[in-house]
């Protein structure tokens, strides 16, 4: 199965293209470039990695949480390839990305939003707690569960995290180990990881998470 894989989540625009279960090619664009330079991209991932349009036999999309512009743009080039091609959109969130071969019974994810914002997902086993909003709402939502999941057990696992919330954890007594990604860009995890998962029902049914609502409010009118 060949899987075109976009994220336009996770600090910055990436393609991948994925085929028999291995990345065939991949390209990461950093910072806010995908409306410039997120079509050039897929075409020339697919270029290298000798895949036709016609070849292609499903679109995976990171869908969020994370940047809300590159997010957008993101689902809108994955949504628009898959009815032009008609093919299935497998939408596939930040957290999953992230995480994909890292193979971690417990572990801290955690995705930024805009400047002070984040994201955060706490898998211990079977229990998943999520949290977004500023860093310290966030941490201070998830303390029980943090406290829990530390236990008597080695230093929790955390993935994505920046220095600050590192920092902030710290002042919390929250021992943590900062783990790297076992697969970059996200692209390639959402190509990656496609082939095993339900695509949505229609390209409809795929809507971005972006974790909160905008900073932005629109006033009552009186």
């Amino acid at each position: 199965m060949n899987v075109l894989g976009i994220d336009g989540a996770l600090n910055g625009f990436s393609v991948a293209v994925a085929g028999g279960g291995s990345i065939l090619a991949d390209r990461f664009e950093p910072g806010n470039v995908a409306l410039e330079s997120g079509l050039p991209a897929v075409a020339a991932v697919l270029r290298e990695a000798r895949v036709a349009a016609q070849a292609v036999d499903r679109i995976a999309v990171g869908c969020g949480p994370g940047g809300f512009t590159g997010l957008r743009i993101a689902i809108s080039y994955a949504k628009s390839l898959a009815q032009a091609w008609d093919r299935p959109l497998v939408a596939i969130d930040s957290f999953d990305l992230l995480e994909h071969g890292s193979r971690l019974d417990r572990v801290l994810t955690v995705i930024l939003g805009r400047q002070g914002v984040i994201s955060a997902r706490l898998r211990d086993g079977d229990r998943i707690t999520r949290a977004s909003g500023w860093v310290a709402d966030v941490l201070q939502e998830l303390g029980s569960a943090l406290r829990r999941a530390q236990g008597d057990a080695e230093p929790l696992p955390v993935l994505g995290a920046p220095e600050d919330v590192l920092g902030a954890l710290a002042e919390r007594a929250i021992a943590v180990s900062p783990v790297i990604p076992s697969v970059v860009p996200a692209a390639c995890a959402a190509a990656l990881a496609a082939p095993t998962l339900e695509p949505a029902s229609n390209v409809h049914a795929v809507r971005a998470d972006y974790g909160e609502l905008p900073a932005a409010r629109v006033p009552r009118l009186k």
